[in-house]
């Protein structure tokens, strides 16, 4: 009779962190989505195809962001508007889509919130 009790309780917390998750990716997604919509070049047409994991990362510096931005991506408008910079952990997004024929991926920097686009590659 314990063990049953621990076994519910396990699953239930699994369960709520496997929500968790799925709640941070689609989170993620519609971000980007909503990104894309708004700064991919008029004409441009693209089908999405796949979003990877969302994944964490501390290595985005400024310098690297400042780089991004500058790069840029030739089916992206040139004067996009970006989220500001956290400190510490960002969150990362790779998205794969169809362009002509051609499988093209990005990968979108986000901020803790998942609400805004901090830069991509």
């Amino acid at each position: 009779m314990m063990h049953s009790r621990a076994y519910i309780i396990i699953s239930l917390c699994l369960g709520g962190l496997l929500l968790a998750s799925c709640g941070k990716q689609y989170t993620a997604e519609q971000t980007v989505k909503d990104f894309v919509a708004e700064n991919m070049k008029e004409g441009v047409e693209t089908k999405r195809l796949d979003f990877g994991d969302l994944g964490t990362s501390r290595h985005i510096k400024d310098s690297l962001v400042a780089q991004m931005r500058k790069n840029g991506f030739k089916l992206f408008k040139s004067n996009i508007n970006y989220g500001k910079v956290p400190a510490g952990e960002v969150y990362y997004l790779r998205m794969k889509y169809l362009h002509q024929g051609d499988t093209l991926q990005n990968t979108f920097y986000l901020d803790q919130e998942l609400k805004e686009v901090i830069a991509f590659k």
